[in-house]
């Protein structure tokens, strides 16, 4: 092993446009797929259904002409009158357009069926894969694999906490966090937050049931069993902007754990003492050489998952997590850098650079034999990397290995 010090590391959106009401050949029943949309007065195939809901589904749609692809949220017919789900969605978009961490709505339409069957469209930004599929990629056979790289989880919960800070500055809450409802945007590359048909104004909750089961905090829970059971409950003391904290909490665990919670969260266990629970998911998913100590990551979800919702961190006092405090993008360069200049000495097995003390200042790398690091630690004294001079000595591989990092070179 060679201990190489000191080396320092070095929106797009659109106001809707207004209703268009030509008849276009599609479908009014949900269980099949439109073939033509036609939207604005232009024809666009659909190309595949990417979801499909109760009360709506959701299209890839092409524009020839324009060489363009977006999404189309199509709401199943209400026979009963009111479209409720389109216009609260629609409603709730339209206030707030113009977060680059919320998908972008482009418009409103109405598709007629060949049947004379009119049902509501939003016209959405077309986005990526989602955290769902994420976590399913994470699965091998049914069983849980490694949890996700600490820069993934970093970079989900940083957008997606900028995404609820500014929706619960709006007044919003969106009650529906779970992984399906965050996509990755390729384009804009970070993830942004979708699925608005269950968000309330704070303190005017005229949702009865909010939250996915699995990702729903006690308070919905609670909430949830009295609206069943027929028990009105009071505006101002419904849920709050907590359970998306909440939620959020119980998705960038299941990232990091590379497991699905569920059941978990539901038991007896869980609501007796889930802080125990999440320190042992933690200690038992060793991460290999992090660029950043993963107990940031655990603190910030436990305040996310405590059982009292006051009690919360709100998403506004998340961010000054020491979690974002490493720009990722820029380190993750700079750990591939050293890798590179490393791997001209021997095999390198793992590398850290620590960004805080314990360590900070110092390059830490693990080199698959003895001969090769000596033979590192021989090369690399006295040499020059971004204008510091490099001091090579030898460090304990189980100090190391257990994470017991200090400076050995003053």
């Amino acid at each position: 092993m060679a201990h190489c010090g000191p080396a320092e590391p070095s929106a797009k959106a659109q106001a809707p446009r207004p209703d268009s009401n030509k008849p276009v050949q599609g479908s009014f029943d949900q269980g099949m797929k439109p073939v033509l949309f036609e939207i604005f007065g232009e024809l666009w195939t659909v190309q595949s259904r990417l979801g499909q809901g109760v009360s709506a589904s959701v299209y890839q749609v092409s524009s020839g002409r324009a060489s363009t692809t977006a999404a189309v949220k199509e709401f199943q017919a209400d026979t009963r009158g009111g479209d409720y789900g389109y216009h609260k969605e629609r409603s709730v978009l339209e206030d707030i357009q113009g977060h680059k961490n919320i998908v972008t709505l482009y418009g409103v339409f109405t598709n007629h069926s060949c049947m004379g069957v009119a049902t509501r469209c939003l016209l959405l930004e077309l986005l990526d894969v989602s955290v769902s599929d994420l976590l399913t990629s994470g699965t091998q056979g049914g069983r849980p694999q490694q949890g996700h790289s600490m820069w993934l989880v970093q970079h989900c919960a940083r957008d997606i906490l900028e995404a609820l800070a500014f929706l619960h500055r709006e007044g919003y809450v969106h009650a529906d966090l779970k992984p399906r409802n965050i996509l990755w945007s390729a384009d804009d590359e970070c993830f942004k937050l979708i699925d608005f048909g269950l968000s309330f104004k704070e303190g005017n909750q005229d949702v009865k049931y909010i939250q996915t089961d699995g990702y729903r905090a006690p308070e919905a829970e609670l909430q949830n069993s009295l609206a069943q059971a027929g028990v009105e409950v009071e505006g101002d003391s419904g849920c709050t902007s907590a359970v998306d904290m909440w939620g959020l909490g119980i998705i960038l665990l299941e990232m990091f754990s590379g497991m699905k919670l569920k059941e978990t969260v539901r038991s007896q266990k869980w609501k007796e003492n889930s802080a125990s629970i999440v320190d042992h998911l933690f200690a038992s998913n060793s991460v290999v050489c992090p660029a950043i100590p993963v107990y940031h990551l655990r603190d910030l979800i436990k305040s996310m998952l405590l059982n009292n919702p006051k009690q919360r961190c709100s998403a506004k006092t998340a961010l000054l997590s020491p979690l974002f405090s490493i720009p990722f993008e820029e380190y993750e360069e700079i750990l591939e850098d050293m890798k590179e200049e490393c791997q001209k000495y021997g095999s390198v097995v793992s590398l850290l650079i620590p960004k805080e003390n314990p360590g900070k200042g110092q390059v830490f790398v693990e080199y698959a034999n003895s001969s090769d690091s000596k033979e590192a630690q021989r090369l690399l004294t006295g040499r020059t990397f971004d204008g510091k001079l490099v001091v090579a000595t030898f460090y304990p591989l189980s100090a190391y290995k257990r994470g017991y990092l200090y400076q050995t070179v003053q």
